[in-house]
């Protein structure tokens, strides 16, 4: 049994090399395979509490300078339907170099999974941004979820943006 299962690995990451499927990627949780996200689009989060399953957690949501090509005048966050987690739009921070940013609004759209989040003045283009989800509820079941976010400039005519996406996997 222990040579069929050390046999089995060597296959599969032989097969994924070989075959060009996206690599391995760092999560929080350990190792994203096969993830459909082309790791260039992949952005990094954590959780403060571990992440567990129908557990109360903080999440932090990172996103690198150098995807923040344009200032930000909102921040959009989607999030799967199959998603049963809970989150408090009071508690929703923004963190520019590691300073919190004064928002105008954080909307949680729940009939229509996204979170929006309106800081008072535009993020610059160029900076470290990190979106901190306070007092959230994990779903009851574990599993994994894509965050997807999108950016809109300031301006008369706002043009959304993708910035990438968190895969953001919840124990059990």
């Amino acid at each position: 049994m222990r040579r069929s299962l050390g046999l089995f690995s060597a296959i599969a990451v032989t097969s994924c090399l070989l075959t060009g499927f996206p690599g391995i990627s760092m999560a929080q949780s350990g190792f994203t395979l096969w993830s459909g996200v082309k790791a260039e689009n992949q952005l990094n989060h954590r959780f403060d509490f571990g992440g567990q399953a129908n557990g109360w957690d903080r999440l932090r949501l990172r996103i690198d300078n150098k995807k923040m090509k344009t200032a930000v005048a909102q921040f959009v966050i989607s999030y799967p339907n199959y998603y049963k987690g809970s989150f408090d739009p009071n508690k929703i921070e923004v963190r520019v170099k590691g300073k919190s940013v004064p928002l105008q609004e954080a909307k949680w759209d729940k009939a229509n999974n996204v979170i929006e989040i309106f800081p008072q003045e535009a993020v610059p283009a160029g900076s470290n941004v990190e979106i901190v989800l306070s007092n959230i509820k994990n779903p009851a079941f574990g599993g994994m979820y894509y965050f997807n976010c999108s950016i809109q400039s300031p301006g008369d005519v706002p043009i959304s943006r993708y910035i990438g996406t968190w895969i953001v996997n919840v124990g059990a």
